[in-house]
């Protein structure tokens, strides 16, 4: 026990009125904190212990944890694996104020190893470890935030409208970027710095028919419901025509790529209403591929539509880097040298951040099961990141790529080839064909006829790497992959 006067004679130690005179609150202490009842107290960390300005009112920073029952059920579930009863978690989030009353607080409490261990392990796949998740900080995108946050403030400051094209291969932080934009900008706007804007968003993935894309806009929009020629038909008479006052609108759309029709009129729509005088429409649309406006406007006029490009260009395995440890909030759960050698390994395929967070859950959910060994450290470690890389590109699916034929293999790279080129993930064999050809006149070997090239399909369709359509469709039938992309790369590659 220590009593009043050598606590105050503690460096970096504050005395906390209302606690028992032989309680010491320090920072980096863990600590119990009054819950909504008596058996449920909240578990915090100290980050700094300060007093308001009469000196009377002492208070601390910190750092929150949730235990089990707080954790929502549908997170839970990413942990994989049952949690222990007095498990906690590592919090992040903006809901809970990080300043609290020292009067607040009960008592310190131990937290051992083997739950801080958990904690970090928390940290890679509770809170944002749903990949696709939209993280609240977006490290090495700083530069894209700040141009597109530009772009939509002066148009939004200026009552004028305008389009801006945003591509770059997936898992390149396209749709988180843009939506933390908005997310700043809606603060702007509530808080008067900005005129107040109307944001709608819709995505191209989960449309049955790029027609429906009118009906939901408009919808959004108004809250009417149409059909899709009579959305078509309202948003035209909207946006070209003056209206008194009318607030801006910002339109998000996501996966621009699955609008694709035949006369590309939905496409062009959306490129083209944001030019008129009256329309206040500002729209960002997010796509993979880099030319698709150039495809869209063939035989129209594209030059007046004043399109302002972004490009996203893949992650560089520094860049994964510090992705991983914004994720982990500078706790420290990997060895240095594993955290480099999956930002490498994946920064080499294809600079995707989702398949790089996908590798690191997996690898802290073996150290988790290895932490029992005591002659671990109790970090992720090489042996850890390496048996999930092997996890992940081990499957009969990469064996099968791997044994397949030199004519098999290279259809498959023709297929990502076309893929990349049409920023679509299907096309038809014709499309493909042509592809397939070329690399064999690069790689020097004599290209197939298009029966061999249809045989060669239709077996990568039977050990299901491709999916395919009736082959009664013949050079017109669609193929699609039925492993992803990088699964490809990375079998060819180590091949």
């Amino acid at each position: 026990f220590i009593t009043k006067s050598t606590r105050q004679e503690m460096r970096g130690t504050e005395s906390v009125e209302g606690l028992p005179r032989t309680t010491v609150i320090k920072t980096g202490q863990h600590i119990l904190i009054e819950g909504e009842d008596e058996d449920s107290p909240y578990v915090a960390k100290v980050i700094r212990l300060f007093g308001d300005e009469s000196g009377k009112q002492k208070k601390a920073v910190v750092q929150w944890f949730v235990r089990v029952s707080e954790v929502p059920l549908s997170k839970r579930k990413l942990l994989g694996r049952e949690p222990h009863a007095q498990e906690i978690f590592y919090y992040q989030g903006r809901s809970c104020d990080d300043e609290v009353d020292a009067g607040s607080i009960l008592k310190p409490v131990q937290v051992t190893f083997g739950a801080l261990l958990r904690s970090a392990y928390a940290v890679a796949s509770l809170p944002g470890l749903h990949v696709s998740s939209v993280p609240e900080s977006l490290p090495c995108r700083e530069q894209e935030f700040q141009d597109i946050y530009s772009f939509v403030e002066s148009k939004i400051a200026d009552g004028t409208g305008g389009c801006m094209y945003i591509s770059g291969v997936p898992g390149t932080g396209k749709t988180a970027t843009v939506q933390e934009v908005m997310r700043c900008l809606q603060h702007a706007a509530d808080v008067d710095e900005i005129p107040p804007f109307h944001f709608i968003e819709v995505n191209g993935m989960k449309m049955t028919d790029p027609h429906q894309a009118y009906v939901q806009i408009l919808q959004k929009l108004t809250g009417q419901k149409a059909t899709a020629d009579h959305a078509a038909a309202l948003l035209e008479k909207r946006f070209g025509n003056p209206a008194p006052r009318k607030e801006t609108t910002v339109l998000l759309v996501d996966e621009l790529d699955l609008l694709w029709t035949r006369k590309q009129n939905v496409m062009y729509n959306l490129f083209d209403w944001p030019t008129r005088r009256h329309a206040r429409l500002v729209v960002l649309t997010i796509a993979n591929t880099m030319d698709l406006p150039e495809r869209i406007m063939i035989n129209r006029v594209a030059s007046r539509l004043g399109l302002t490009r972004m490009s996203f260009q893949p992650y560089s395995f520094k860049q994964l880097q510090q992705i991983i440890m914004s994720r982990l909030n500078k706790v420290k759960a990997f060895e240095k040298d594993a955290l480099q050698l999956v930002s490498r390994k994946v920064a080499a395929l294809s600079g995707d951040a989702r398949r790089c967070l996908d590798i690191c859950r997996r690898a802290t959910e073996i150290c988790e099961h290895s932490a029992a060994d005591p002659s671990t450290t109790g970090l992720v470690g090489m042996s850890h990141v390496m048996e999930a890389l092997n996890e992940m590109f081990s499957s009969a699916y990469i064996t099968a790529i791997k044994c397949a034929s030199l004519q098999e293999q290279l259809f498959l790279r023709a297929v990502i080839a076309e893929f990349r080129r049409l920023g679509l993930e299907e096309a038809t064999f014709q499309q493909v064909f042509v592809q397939h050809q070329a690399l064999c006149r690069v790689e020097g070997l004599q290209p197939i006829s298009v029966s061999e090239g249809l045989a060669v399909c239709q077996r990568l369709g039977a050990c299901r790497l491709l999916l395919l359509e009736p082959s009664r469709l013949g050079v017109l039938q669609r193929v699609r992959l039925n492993v992803s992309q990088d699964d490809v790369l990375y079998a060819l590659k180590a091949d």
